[in-house]
């Protein structure tokens, strides 16, 4: 892929549309959902002795829910998105690290 075909697919992609979800409408409320969007690239080419053509380039995106901002009544408020996956987790380590500093504790 060419360098200006990866800019310009990253311009493309790197938006407020891809933080910002397309507004849903129910019974008057309305609700925006919206990401945490992390992302990076890089490219090079061969100097002015490189053969044509050695060039190349490359670009990552990863996206989480982070929430909605809901609109109901003309006041806008914001929801977190829960990651259950991460709580449980999170649950699991600190009981394992509880687990090891009492097994510690009862040791003589």
């Amino acid at each position: 892929m060419k360098l200006e075909q990866v800019a310009s697919a990253a311009r493309r992609i790197f938006s407020a549309r891809l933080v910002y979800g397309d507004p849903v409408e129910r019974d008057g409320v309305v609700v925006i959902p919206a990401a945490a969007v992390y992302g990076g690239g890089g490219g090079g080419g061969g100097g002015d002795d490189a053969p044509a053509g050695r060039e190349g380039a490359g670009f990552g995106v990863i996206a989480r829910p982070a929430g909605a901002f809901v609109v109901r009544d003309g006041a806008v408020t914001w929801v977190p998105a829960v990651d259950v996956t991460r709580l449980g987790l999170a649950a699991a380590v600190t009981v394992v690290a509880l687990a090891k500093i009492l097994a510690k504790r009862a040791e003589p």
